[in-house]
């Protein structure tokens, strides 16, 4: 490819009606060339194999223009080519790399699901076993209901306020008492009560876990529920405490007044009724287990079976009334004024002020070994109550036992007059030891203290 302005071409280019002047003008002279046709200046001419071709500018730099762009684009694919393994394995590399770096976090999240669940597992196990806990010490505190209701109903004792509807006193059981005689005398254990424990208020059942939750989570439900089943045992140690309180001072004073009376306690024991009862002998023992509540209710237990044996012994001691109602002595104990003869006489009883028909009651547990007409007695009962100790009951309008016959206390022996030496309706009381008379005041007040407590 060549660039000439304003010369001929090396050859001449032939056209076909150009032909003839062609071969002229090769025929001319050497000395005379034949003029070259004019051509453009912007034209480019290209030559190939003796021919010469003439492109215009626009075309020229199109073809240079798409010889660069192939160039260039040989030359990328080339480079691309060269590099492709390096570019491919840090593609390879990094795709790699962040599988790796994802598959460590999902590794990461599943251990945090496991620590998770793991930490779930173990507050759960760790409250259902404080939860079995607290429902075991509930059961027991609530199986302790018949134990507490085995104790009876002493003064002092501690008691639950009542839940129910107030009875009737009308609608009360009627239960026997010990002696009739004194409203304020009863040695006797009375009948079982009811044990009402305050431990309903924690009852799980009564628990709302979801709001509890909400509101203090689940361990403060649990403190509370621990709380209040402390306080329930509290008070159920407190009751127990001032029940065997009261039962050892009801038994400390059983034995003093024994021992005022200067009655023999052996003798008595003896000579105290025995119930038809038996059974093989079996030791009471305490587990090693066994707690406060079961040693301290061990205690009180042997405690009341003393004061239940000192109830039967007491049983034969006249201390109590042998009339009802607010007593009024008409004439005491000792020496006074004989009423017919106005001389000191020796009065061997108590003389209770009372009406013609009352009824009369017998002071103690014993035998009628005297039931008659007795000279200044009148109608006279004496009744033996064993280890020398005896009671009669003077100026009796009627008389309603027997000699021979057994008799409890509280039972109707007679009836107030005035039989025999007296000067009114009344009741000539007395009370002996071996045969000697002894101011029956004695006896009445060993009854007033013991039913002091």
């Amino acid at each position: 490819m060549s660039h000439r302005s304003g010369q001929y071409a090396e050859y001449p280019q032939h056209h076909s009606h150009d032909r003839g002047r062609a071969v002229q003008q090769r025929r001319s002279p050497v000395g005379h060339p034949a003029p070259a046709p004019a051509t453009s200046q912007s034209d480019y001419t290209l030559v190939h194999a003796g021919r010469q071709v003439r492109i215009g500018p626009v075309v020229f730099w199109i073809v240079v223009g798409t010889v660069s762009l192939l160039g260039l684009w040989s030359a990328a694919t080339a480079t691309y080519f060269a590099f492709r393994d390096d570019v491919l394995t840090r593609l390879i590399a990094r795709q790699a790399e962040m599988q790796y770096a994802y598959e460590d976090r999902i590794a990461e999240l599943r251990a945090k699901v496991d620590r998770a669940t793991s930490r779930q597992l173990l507050d759960q196990e760790q409250f259902d076993q404080k939860l079995d806990q607290i429902l075991k010490r509930q059961t027991a505190l609530e199986g302790r209901a018949p134990a507490l209701g085995s104790i009876p109903d002493v003064p002092g004792a501690i008691r639950p306020p009542a839940r129910g509807p107030a009875i009737e006193p009308s609608a009360a059981p009627a239960t026997p008492k010990p002696s009739p005689i004194s409203d304020t005398v009863i040695f006797t254990a009375p009948p079982d009560r009811e044990a009402r424990l305050e431990s309903r208020s924690p009852v799980l059942a009564n628990v709302q876990p979801n709001q509890a939750t909400k509101l203090a989570g689940v361990d403060n439900v649990l403190t509370r529920l621990t709380r209040s089943l402390d306080q329930v045992e509290a008070r159920q140690l407190a009751m127990l405490s001032s029940a065997e309180e009261t039962l050892e001072s009801k038994l400390r004073r059983m034995r003093g007044v024994i021992t005022d009376l200067g009655l023999d306690m052996g003798q008595l024991e003896a000579a105290a009724p025995k119930g038809a009862m038996g059974g093989p002998f079996v030791p009471v023992k305490l587990g090693a287990e066994s707690g406060p509540f079961e040693r301290q209710l061990y205690r009180i237990n042997i405690t009341r079976a003393q004061v239940e044996k000192m109830n039967r012994t007491l049983s034969l001691v006249p201390y109590r009334k042998p009339v009802i109602g607010e007593v009024e002595f008409t004439s005491g104990f000792g020496v006074r004024s004989d009423p017919f003869l106005g001389r000191p006489a020796m009065h061997t009883g108590l003389d209770f002020r009372a009406a013609t028909g009352d009824p009369v009651r017998v002071t103690a547990n014993g035998k009628v070994v005297n039931a008659g007409w007795s000279g200044g007695y009148g109608r006279m009962v004496e009744v033996d109550h064993g280890n020398g100790l005896s009671t009669r009951y003077g100026h009796l309008s009627e008389i309603n036992v027997k000699i021979g016959q057994q008799v409890k206390i509280g039972d109707i022996i007679g009836e107030v007059g005035s039989t025999g030496r007296s000067t009114g309706p009344h009741l000539h009381y007395e009370t002996r030891i071996d045969g000697e008379a002894v101011d029956p005041q004695k006896f009445l007040r060993a009854g007033v203290r013991l039913s002091a407590g």
